[in-house]
C-alpha cells in the first residue's frame, strides 16, 4: 500500500468531484494509453547506473495535462505541486518522490519532437477510433482555421518567427500559421492534420487531407476548384460551398430557392468539420502558438487533434 502523504490524504478524504477531476477520470478511461506507451517506450531512456528516469506513464500523462491545460513546462511543475487532482492522475504523490522539473518535462517533449512521435501517436489514435467503428472514411469535410503568433520583436532575435506569415480574413489581418484537418464527415472526427504558414491557400492542402477511401469531399468557398487541381483524384466528388457574393445575388425564382437549398444541406455537413476546433480552441484554450516554428507547433496539432478526436469520441 502506498503512503499517502497529508495532503493527499486530505484530498481523498473530501466529498465534491470537481469538473476537473471529471473531465481526467473520463480521460484516464478514454485515452488508449497501453498504445501511446508502446510507441514511445523504445526511445524513452533506461534506467541505468545514476539517476532512474520517471516513468513513462507519469510523463506521458503530464504532456497530455499540458495540452489540456494550455500549461508551460514550468506552469506544470508547479500545477502538480499545487493540484492533488492532477498529481493523482499523472500517478505521483508528495510522499513518494519528487514531481518532474521543468527541464526533465521539456527534455521529454523534445524526445517526442526529436522522433517524430506526434504524428505517430495521432495516428495510433486514429487507428484506436477505426478499430472502434467510429471512422467511417466514406467522406471528408476539409478546413482550415488561424492560429495566432505573437507578432512582437521584443525577443532574443529582434524579429519575428520567420515561418510565420501573415494573412488577411475578411478586413481582419491576422499573423500566424493554419491547422489544416480533414475530418470524417460522418463522425466529425479528424483524421488528417497539416500545419502551414498563415498565407498558404487553403485549396492547395485538400488533396493532402484525404485519406484515399472517400469517394466524396466537402469544403467551403475556400477550396473552390479544388476537384480541377492537377493533384485532384476522379474518383472523389467534391461539394464545395458557393462563394458569398454569388450566394447573394441568388433570387426568388425555384431554381434559386433550389441552390440556396442545396447551400444549406451542404453547410450542415461542414459544420461537421467545425467542432473539433471548438474543443482545441475552447476547450483546451489552443489559441496562441506557444513555440516557435512550424515543426514544433505541427507536433502539438497533432497531440491535441488526437486527444480531442478522444474527447468526442469518449
Amino acid at each position: 500500500m502506498k503512503q499517502l502523504s497529508f495532503s493527499d490524504a486530505e484530498y481523498g478524504g473530501k466529498r465534491k468531484r470537481t469538473r476537473r477531476e471529471v473531465f481526467l477520470a473520463e480521460m484516464d478511461r478514454a485515452v488508449p494509453w497501453a498504445k501511446l506507451e508502446g510507441l514511445v517506450e523504445p526511445h524513452y531512456p533506461k534506467a541505468g547506473g545514476g539517476r532512474p528516469p520517471y516513468l513513462l506513464p507519469t510523463m506521458l500523462r503530464i504532456h497530455c495535462l499540458q495540452q489540456w491545460y494550455r500549461l508551460s513546462d514550468p506552469a506544470i511543475e508547479e500545477q502538480l505541486y499545487e493540484i492533488a487532482s492532477m498529481r493523482q492522475f499523472a500517478g505521483l504523490s508528495l510522499a513518494q518522490g519528487s514531481v518532474p522539473d521543468e527541464t526533465t518535462i521539456l527534455n521529454f517533449r523534445h524526445l517526442l519532437e526529436r522522433h517524430s512521435l506526434g504524428k505517430k501517436l495521432f495516428e495510433a489514435v486514429e487507428a484506436h477510433l477505426q478499430d472502434a467503428g467510429l471512422l467511417l472514411r466514406q467522406g471528408t469535410i476539409v478546413d482550415a482555421t488561424i492560429i495566432a503568433a505573437p507578432s512582437s520583436t521584443k525577443n532574443n532575435t529582434g524579429e519575428r518567427d520567420p515561418e510565420m506569415h501573415q494573412t488577411k480574413k475578411g478586413k481582419q489581418w491576422y499573423f500566424g500559421m493554419k491547422a489544416h484537418v480533414g475530418t470524417d464527415a460522418e463522425s466529425g472526427l479528424v483524421h488528417s492534420v497539416i500545419g502551414t504558414a498563415a498565407n498558404v491557400a487553403d485549396v492547395t492542402q485538400a488533396h493532402d487531407l484525404l485519406h484515399g477511401e472517400e469517394t466524396v469531399a466537402f469544403g467551403d468557398a475556400g477550396y473552390t476548384g479544388a476537384a480541377a487541381r492537377p493533384e485532384a483524384r476522379e474518383d472523389v466528388l467534391w461539394h464545395v460551398a458557393m462563394k458569398p457574393g454569388e450566394r447573394r445575388a441568388h433570387g426568388m425564382s425555384a431554381y434559386d430557392r433550389l441552390r440556396e437549398r442545396i447551400e444549406k444541406l451542404k453547410a450542415q455537413v461542414r459544420a461537421r468539420g467545425e467542432h473539433v476546433f471548438r474543443v482545441v480552441k475552447r476547450q483546451f484554450g489552443y489559441v496562441k502558438v506557444r513555440y516557435r516554428g512550424l515543426a514544433k507547433n505541427t507536433a502539438q496539432m497533432h497531440m491535441l487533434f488526437a486527444l480531442a478526436n478522444i474527447w468526442m469520441a469518449r
